[in-house]
């Protein structure tokens, strides 16, 4: 059932308890996801692809890391099209369900020594279910709060469901942290598969809480209006191409970022450096901490000053930082490697991430707002999230270890996002454009054609 006006009243009870709802769900989704991520990295070469060549092991674990970001594209695709057909709560429960399956039986798995081949195999089958599931996530957790939240507070309201990507993360690095204390012998052993099992008592908590909130007034609205469509992700497609571009666009610095810091910095700084890993993982954990003060103050920020502005700072600061960021890893000094980590994450990725819900999501219709905003968010991880830490693992290795080919290509990235933010229009202060008159005047034109 809904409740009429919980979306317009500002800082209600219901709003506040939506956007804590979907946060720690989306928290648990994403410590899931990226879990896999820093054990790709650390140990999934050795234990899952060993080869006589070094590089060759950290190819093939960090390419399984890209197998998860090439399917969300089709995640998104059909759970999003689901989303704007049944409703956003029913999708977030399915999503964290899958995921919280997939990962558990991760750290279930037997290695290559134990059973050959097909321990990468079935390694990557998991994988392909936690993109899968991903894929179909984001759009549904940050659209139960935006669409709860009054015009006003959605960049703040929507930010709050973005920290769950930086708690995800810490909590995950954190994990791997204390079990990099480990003797090695020990952590290749069995250390390595805590953080995983721990999915499970996690995701359980996650479906309790999701179970409890309310559908999206503005989905039950479209529903009860009869404007909803019959095939949302293609008339998001048809109606608003520009957007689902420019959704793409403004994604590919802050996720490069991200994930070449995370994924390609971290195996380069404790593999081709010598970097101890806790200092590493440590350093990725402040950065984690640091997002929690960036992502909800520039999501607050936007509310007032507009998405656009907040955006392309943010985009232009990436672009500033790539080339300090990889000369202070490349130093070694500890603080050095901690400032670099911290404000690469902090800035390079935080201040765009914070406004990243709202912003998306207003430029799409109530009845395709799943699909629109999730196709945008979803495309440009195949890129950023999936070739981008092992386009630069090969960099660096055919530049005789030198990190500017990386620098330059995330200025390249940085070029890109700018571009795309410039021709967006500003969605924080009220456009009309993607809701009412005109979604009704659609979903009238599609039922004369269903009728015909």
């Amino acid at each position: 059932m809904s409740e009429p006006g919980c979306g317009a009243a500002n800082g209600s009870s219901l709003t506040r308890r939506v956007a804590l709802a979907s946060a720690i769900g989306t928290t648990i989704e994403w410590y899931d996801f990226l879990i896999y991520a820093t054990a790709a990295s650390l140990v999934f070469g050795r234990l899952f692809f060993p080869s006589d060549a070094g590089l060759t092991s950290s190819l093939l674990a960090i390419s399984t890391i890209g197998v998860g970001f090439l399917i969300r594209p089709l995640g998104a695709v059909i759970l999003s099209n689901l989303g704007d057909r049944v409703g956003r709560r029913a999708m977030l429960v399915g999503t964290l369900s899958a995921m919280g399956v997939a990962t558990t039986l991760i750290g279930l798995l037997p290695t290559y020594a134990q059973i050959g081949v097909a321990a990468p195999i079935m390694l990557v089958a998991l994988r392909l279910v936690q993109g899968f599931a991903v894929g179909g996530e984001w759009g549904g957790a940050v659209l139960m709060a935006v669409e709860h939240a009054p015009r006003g507070r959605r960049g703040f309201y929507g930010s709050v469901v973005q920290v769950g990507f930086p708690v995800g993360l810490g909590l995950g690095t954190f994990s791997f942290f204390l079990l990099a204390l480990l003797p090695d012998e020990q952590f290749l052993a069995w250390g390595w598969r805590l953080p995983f099992l721990l999915s499970a008592v996690l995701v359980s908590v996650g479906l309790f809480i999701r179970l409890r909130v309310p559908e999206s007034p503005e989905f039950e609205r479209a529903r009860n209006s009869g404007e909803l469509v019959r095939f949302p992700v293609w008339q998001a497609v048809r109606r608003h191409p520009r957007s689902v571009l420019i959704g793409l666009g403004v994604r590919l610095t802050e996720l490069s970022w991200i994930y070449v810091l995370t994924v390609f910095a971290l195996e380069y700084a404790t593999h081709t450096l010598g970097i101890p890993r806790d200092l590493v993982l440590a350093a990725i954990a402040a950065g984690a901490l640091l997002e929690l003060v960036t992502v909800p103050l520039f999501g607050a920020v936007s509310d007032r000053v507009g998405r656009r502005p907040i955006y392309l700072a943010g985009s232009v600061a990436a672009a500033a930082l790539a080339f300090p960021v990889f000369w202070a890893i490349d130093s070694g000094d500890p603080i050095a490697v901690v400032c670099a980590f911290a404000l690469g994450m902090a800035v390079g990725h935080g201040v765009m991430y914070g406004v990243q819900a709202s912003f998306l999501a207003e430029l799409f219709g109530a009845n395709v707002r799943y699909s629109g905003a999730s196709l945008g968010y979803q495309l440009a991880a195949p890129i950023g999230g999936g070739l981008v830490p092992v386009v630069a693992t090969y960099l660096v290795a055919d530049a005789g270890g030198k990190t500017w080919p990386v620098s330059l290509m995330m200025i390249g990235f940085a070029a890109v996002t700018i571009a795309a933010v410039w021709v967006a229009r500003e969605t924080a202060h009220g456009t009309e454009s993607t809701s009412t008159a005109p979604e009704q005047a659609w979903a009238e034109r599609q039922g004369e054609l269903e009728a015909s």
